[in-house]
C-alpha cells in the first residue's frame, strides 16, 4: 500500500485548488477505474481529490431543447432517465451495454469519459508500455493484439479506448463544460481524447487541474432515430471488440438527410466516422450505400495480425445498424 493524501472537495474551485496545489493529484469520482489501477500499481497519485460531493449530479433540459448532464450523474441513472431513453436512445443503449449493474450504480458520467485503456500491457507493470512509462516501448506491437486498435494508432501505442458511453456521445455531437484554473471552457466531446502520436501517455486534451463539469446533448440530435450495437466475446461484462453508435434520419425521398456515425473498440479514442458520413449524406439509404460508406471509413485501418478480423466485423456491424435504422423509418408496404 502506497500512502497518499486525500481531500474531499465541496465546491468546484476547492477541487481545482486542491488538484493544482501539489504534484501527481487525481480527481476521484466513482473510482471504478482509478481505484483498480491504484491496486495494480499503474496509478500512484500523491493526492486523491474526491469530487463525489460536488453539486454536479443533475440532469436538466436546456432552453434550446437539449439536455445538460452533470459530471457526477451515475451511469445507471443516466441510462434510465426518460428524456434520454426517448430523445437520445443510443446513449441509453450504450450505457446499458457497458459493465455490470453494480458498476453502473457507482460510475459517473465524467469518470466514464476519462477511464483509461484496458490494454493488458498497460496494466502489467512487468511489460513495457509507452502509455504507462513513456519511452519504454509498446509490448503489444509484437504481442497479443486481438483486442487492440486498427485506426488512429502510432508506432508508440495501439491501445483502444474502452468506453461505450463515449462512442454514443461522439455520435451525438455532445459538448463538454470544463472547469479549470483558467476558468470555464466548452469543447466538443470529439476533441477530448487524443490520438497517441509520440505521446500516448497524454490521454486527453485537458490541462492540469481541469475537470469535466457537465455534458450537453444538443437539440439537433434530439429525437433522431439512433442505436448502439456492440460485438463482444460474451453477452455481458465484456469490452467491445467493435461497437457502432449511429443516428440516421431519412428524407421523404428515402435518401439520407442526416447521419452521425461513431465506432468503438477500434481506436485509441471514440472514432467519429466522418468519411463514412460524407458518403452517406444525400445518398440512397440502402445496403449498397451503407457498405460503401463503411468500407471507405475502414480503408484507412492498419490492423495487426491478431486483429485484422475487426475490419470486416466493423463493416458488417455498421451496415446492419444503419440498415435497421433505415428500415424502421420506412412506411410499411400497403397490404393488398
Amino acid at each position: 500500500m502506497k500512502p497518499f493524501g486525500y481531500v474531499r472537495a465541496r465546491t468546484v474551485p476547492e477541487a481545482i485548488e486542491a488538484h493544482t496545489s501539489g504534484p501527481a493529484a487525481r480527481y476521484l469520482g466513482g473510482g471504478t477505474n482509478l481505484v483498480d489501477l491504484m491496486k495494480l500499481g499503474v496509478e500512484t497519485p500523491a493526492t486523491l481529490v474526491d469530487i463525489s460531493a460536488l453539486p454536479l449530479d443533475a440532469i436538466e433540459e436546456t432552453p434550446e431543447g437539449g439536455l445538460r448532464i452533470g459530471a457526477n450523474v451515475r451511469n445507471s441513472d443516466l441510462a434510465a432517465h426518460p428524456r434520454v431513453r426517448t430523445g437520445w436512445p443510443v446513449l441509453s443503449q450504450a450505457l446499458l451495454a457497458g459493465a455490470s449493474g453494480q458498476l453502473r450504480n457507482a460510475a459517473t458520467t465524467g469518470g466514464n469519459l476519462l477511464q483509461r485503456t484496458r490494454c493488458p500491457y498497460f496494466q502489467d507493470l512487468a511489460q513495457p508500455c509507452n502509455k504507462r512509462a513513456p519511452g519504454t516501448g509498446c509490448a503489444a506491437l509484437a504481442g497479443h493484439s486481438r483486442d487492440l486498435a486498427i485506426l488512429g494508432t502510432s508506432p508508440s501505442c495501439v491501445a483502444t479506448h474502452p468506453s461505450d458511453m463515449a462512442v454514443a456521445l461522439a455520435a451525438l455531437d455532445a459538448e463538454l463544460t470544463v472547469e479549470g484554473p483558467e476558468g470555464t471552457r466548452v469543447l466538443p466531446v470529439t476533441e477530448l481524447h487524443r490520438l497517441p502520436g509520440a505521446h500516448p501517455e497524454r490521454d486527453t486534451t485537458l490541462a492540469p487541474g481541469e475537470l469535466i463539469a457537465a455534458v450537453t446533448l444538443p437539440p439537433a440530435t434530439a429525437g433522431a432515430p439512433s442505436a448502439y450495437r456492440k460485438a463482444r466475446d460474451r453477452a455481458s461484462y465484456a469490452f467491445a471488440l467493435v461497437s457502432v453508435a449511429a443516428a440516421l434520419r431519412l428524407g421523404p425521398d428515402g435518401t439520407v438527410q442526416q447521419v452521425r456515425l461513431a465506432l468503438g473498440g477500434v481506436a485509441p479514442r471514440p472514432w467519429r466516422a466522418l468519411r463514412a458520413e460524407d458518403v452517406l449524406t444525400g445518398a440512397r439509404a440502402d445496403e449498397e450505400t451503407f457498405r460503401r460508406a463503411a468500407e471507405t471509413e475502414l480503408a484507412q485501418a492498419e490492423p495487426l495480425p491478431d486483429n485484422a478480423f475487426k475490419v470486416p466485423l466493423a463493416t458488417e456491424l455498421a451496415v446492419a445498424t444503419l440498415a435497421d435504422l433505415a428500415t424502421a423509418q420506412r412506411a410499411p408496404e400497403p397490404q393488398p
